[in-house]
Formats: structure tokens, sequence, C-alpha cells
């Protein structure tokens, strides 16, 4: 999967949504599955950064890409709604999302947390991801083999001390991820959902979370596409309901 060399036509024709597809992560994902044929829906919250993703995908003569600004964090359900109904309008179904989207908080202990931090946290990482496919899953339903990846992380697997909303925030993705899998799963509709570890990765999320290390250690977000490739085209059709990784262990 890590070594996956994916097809150039892997994802032609497909409709696939990214969210925080401003930088890091997102922001390469985006442009890796519309280098491999798919019209992307750039969602974030800092529009000049869509639009500049939005410019690379269009000066490489990928597929025209669409742009949805919006805060996670202060989204309502009505606009997570809207916008399910805008993409049908404009492209019938859904083939394709990845929850990337997410932000740190702080590093305290419990007792020290900060509870609307805590709030904050937990409402941008866990119930903003739950809202957004609440409302696109008849638009899954849809396509042929839809896929949903949620961005997980290795403290949302084994809990670290200090790591506060962040790391329960990504165990409820994790749970999201598993119920998900199993309602979606079937005959008729084929919905495959399994959530994705990165790893230690050079964005600016991991240069707040370890101030000290040197970033060049780690890999850009552009190494990590053979795997978010892989999970998002066809040859990953049966695989459902798995915690993975992007990076060896």
């Amino acid at each position: 999967m890590q070594d996956y060399q994916a097809p150039a036509d892997l994802l032609k024709d497909r409709i696939i949504m990214v969210t925080g597809a401003g930088s890091g992560i997102g922001r390469a994902a985006a442009k890796a599955y519309a280098a491999h044929g798919a019209t992307v829906i750039l969602l974030g919250r800092t529009v000049s950064k869509l639009e500049s993703v939005y410019d690379e995908i269009e000066a490489a003569g990928h597929p025209k890409p669409a742009i949805v600004p919006l805060n996670l964090e202060g989204a309502a359900v009505k606009e997570y709604e809207e916008l399910a109904m805008t993409i049908e309008d404009n492209f019938g179904r859904l083939d394709g999302l990845l929850h990337n989207a997410g932000i740190l908080g702080t590093r305290s202990p419990v007792e020290m947390y900060d509870p609307e931090t805590w709030n904050q946290v937990m409402h941008v990482n866990a119930t903003a991801p739950f809202l957004l496919t609440r409302a696109v899953i008849p638009l899954l339903r849809l396509s042929t083999g839809a896929s949903v990846i949620f961005t997980s992380s290795g403290v949302g697997r084994k809990a670290k001390a200090y790591w506060g909303a962040y790391a329960v925030s990504k165990f409820a993705v994790e749970g999201l991820s598993q119920l998900l899998s199993e309602e979606l799963d079937d005959e008729r509709h084929n919905v495959r959902v399994n959530s994705l570890n990165p790893g230690a990765t050079r964005t600016n999320m991991r240069a707040h979370a370890y101030p000290a290390e040197d970033p060049r250690q780690n890999p850009a977000p552009e190494e990590l596409m053979p795997t978010y490739l892989y999970l998002m085209g066809k040859d990953s059709a049966g695989i459902n309901g798995q915690q993975l990784d992007a990076q060896p262990k």
C-alpha cells in the first residue's frame, strides 16, 4: 500500500471531496487526486489557500476543481445540508471523501485543560466530520464504490499523556469510522470507510506539536500519497473498516 503505484487514470471521472484542502496533507491529496483524473471539491476555511490549490490544479491541466469555503468550527447543520444539495445539483453524486481537516488544541494535563478549547477541538475534529458525512451519505450511495477516509492519529489509537482533546477526538473518529463501515457496506451501495494515520509528517500541525523537532526528519505530505491514492481508488475495493497507516511502523 505504501509502495502503491497508481495508474494515471485511477480516479478518472470521480468526484472527490477533500476537507482542509488548503495546506499540508489536504493540499497534497487534492493535487494527487486531480492528477489522477478526479474532479476535486476543495473544502476549507481560508479562501486564498483554496484558490492557490485551485490554480495549481488548473495550471497542471487537470480536471477543473470546485471551491467550498466552510469554517467547520461555526458551520450549522443547515450549511452541511445545503452543501450536499449543491454537490448533487452540480455533480449528481460523490465518489470519495477525505476527512483531513483538524486542529491540535493545546497539550496540557486534563485537570488544566481549558473547557472552551476542548469543545472547539472536539467539534472540529469529531462532530464536524459526523455532520458532513451525515449530509453526503445519500450522494455516496449513488456512487459505484465510494470511499471515505477518516484521518486518525497514533494518539487516537493509544492515548498519550497531555494530548487532551486531540487524542480523545481521534478516538471518536476511529469509532465513527468503524460504525459507518458497518452501516454503509452492503451489496446495493458498497461504500467503504477506513481510518488512516498519516504518522509524523512535515506539516504545520506537527511543527506546533513538536517545536523542538527537526522537520526535515519527517516525510513531506507528497511522499504519503501512494496510500491516499490506493484507499481512494478501485484497487482498495475490498478494504473496509480498517485502521491503516500511511507510513511503516
